[in-house]
């Protein structure tokens, strides 16, 4: 898959602990079963209200841990819990740019990955955006003698994306079919942030919107991503 080989590296940015599962699950889930380690760095948790209910971010750290063992993640942390940083992160765009470049990890210096899975640009929300320019700054072109600088760069899309705006063509599917059980079950994980349907976070509508993506070409279940780098 996009050239990786089993022994190789991906490190995927989700802006809060869930965004694994509800975007790039099927892929991570994929990826992990072809050998490939997989760690994941959510960069903001917060307790409040939303939702019509309450975010605890005690609770989503653990469903982020439960989650990430279902898809197969080997290394993760959420980074900011609680503090300012993690209530407004585009206030701090310098730090969050340290934070995916060299934090204490998973992180590009501690994981050296071959893939980094991003939010992908156009996301609805201003934590996604933030997050975006930082992690693409982050992975900017350079010498890779000085900085780990990943050959694979995509973007990914969570169920808001797709479903409450046309977002820009993402020409990069992924077959997500044998793993969507895994998905299914990463999703579930996430019990405080699974919305009923028709809401685009419950998991029929994101199963909805997956099978879509398949029938673009062909297959059960896919995944899209916007492409930034791809060296093969």
């Amino acid at each position: 898959m996009f050239g990786l080989s089993p022994g190789d590296r991906a490190l995927v940015v989700a802006v809060h602990p869930d965004d694994e599962s509800f975007g790039p699950g099927g892929t991570i889930a994929a990826l992990a079963d072809a050998g490939v380690t997989v760690d994941v760095l959510a960069i903001t948790c917060t307790s409040l209200p939303m939702y019509g209910g309450t975010s605890d971010a005690r609770v989503r750290a653990a469903e982020f841990t439960d989650a990430c063992d279902a898809l197969g993640v080997s290394g993760r942390a959420i980074a900011w819990t609680d503090t300012d940083h993690a209530r407004n992160p585009g206030a701090f765009l310098p730090d969050l740019i340290t934070l995916i470049e060299s934090g204490a990890g998973p992180s590009l210096r501690t994981s050296a990955p071959d893939a980094l899975l991003l939010p992908a640009h156009g996301a609805h929300h201003q934590d996604h955006q933030a997050v975006h320019r930082a992690a693409l700054a982050a992975a900017r072109p350079g010498d890779r003698r000085l900085r780990p600088v990943p050959r694979i760069v995509l973007g990914y899309d969570g169920p808001e994306d797709r479903a409450w705006q046309a977002a820009d063509h993402r020409p990069l599917l992924v077959d997500t079919t044998a793993a969507w059980a895994v998905k299914e079950k990463a999703l579930r994980c996430h019990a405080s942030q699974v919305r009923d349907a028709p809401h685009p976070r419950s998991v029929a509508k994101i199963r909805a919107l997956d099978e879509a993506a398949g029938a673009a070409c062909g297959v059960g279940t896919a995944e899209r991503f916007a492409i930034y780098r791809m060296e093969v």
